[in-house]
């Protein structure tokens, strides 16, 4: 099942945060530390923004298996930019122990729900190279490369 987050998830969100962390260090330790993306304050807040919703992924005993940070977008007025709404996916993760029953492509789904709800013209999310198999993920979701971020190593 696919819910809002609660207060009493945060745990659990924090858990898997610390399993992305270490997938992003172990490709560029040259860039990620290793600790966690948003502490437990910061998980406390954006639970009652509207605007940052996450969704989980739930098991019949309602435990967190997988969460999805969203965050919506608006260009409004811009001077090069079209006036559209984005769901931006911030995050995305399953237990490194569930993994491959689907969870993550559940998550997916219902963000791609719930930005078509509210009005969303798309979705994008970022996906490090260091990464493939999310990379791979989200290909076989029908995503495609919107922009590319390109770096030298000086």
């Amino acid at each position: 099942m696919i819910r809002r987050a609660k207060h009493k998830d945060i745990p659990k969100i924090g858990d898997l945060l610390s399993q992305v962390d270490l997938v992003h260090h172990n490709g560029r330790p040259d860039i990620f530390k290793i600790g966690r993306k948003y502490n437990d304050e910061e998980l406390n807040i954006m639970l009652t923004d509207e605007r940052r919703p996450i969704l989980v992924a739930v098991d019949e005993q309602d435990e967190v298996m997988g969460y999805c940070f969203c965050i919506y977008q608006c260009h409004e007025n811009d001077s090069v930019l079209t006036d559209i709404k984005t769901l931006y996916i911030d995050d995305l993760c399953v237990d490194e122990k569930l993994r491959g029953r689907h969870m993550g492509k559940e998550l997916y789904d219902a963000a791609v729900v719930m930005a078509k709800e509210n009005g969303c013209y798309n979705l994008t999310l970022n996906v490090w190279s260091c990464n493939p198999s999310a990379l791979r993920f989200y290909e076989s979701c029908g995503l495609v490369p919107q922009k590319i971020g390109m770096e030298l190593i000086l």
